[in-house]
């Protein structure tokens, strides 16, 4: 399974449409689920966010400081998480102050998609279209 731990909710319809189409689009690969997790501040963010990890998951982290990767080298990883006997990867997207370090340093990856800072909802759609790129690459 892929998960994708998000905190806040989308509020524009427009984004919304888009994430559903590619998470639609996912589906015909893998089971997805997104978690939005609530807004606050970075201590219960972080509670939220552990509360939902298992270490048997393979965690990555989103974070502006992560490793940049190609979409082949990420679709690589996902192929090694799953055949590495990890039954869900679980991408966390944290809030306005960033991940907690206590998150950082239990997830297996890093990953950044630029130095760029995105408004949440445009970065959930271009996490999801990776993700579904990841499958098209590995199909």
């Amino acid at each position: 399974m892929i998960r994708i731990l998000c905190v806040g909710k989308i509020k524009e319809s427009y984004l919304n449409d888009l994430i559903q189409d590619y998470k639609t689009r996912i589906t015909k690969y893998h089971k997805i689920e997104i978690i939005e997790l609530k807004d606050t501040n970075i201590d219960n963010e972080s509670n939220e966010i552990l509360n939902h990890l298992n270490d048997k998951d393979f965690n990555i982290c989103m974070d502006i400081n992560g490793k940049e990767y190609t979409s082949v080298e990420l679709s690589n990883i996902i192929d090694n998480a799953f055949t590495s006997g990890h039954g869900t990867i679980t991408f966390i997207i944290g809030g306005s102050d960033g991940l907690d370090n206590e998150i950082k340093s239990i997830s297996n990856e890093l990953i950044s998609f630029s130095k760029l800072t995105y408004p949440h909802g445009l970065f959930r759609l271009i996490l999801l279209e990776q993700i579904y790129r990841v499958f098209k690459i590995m199909n």
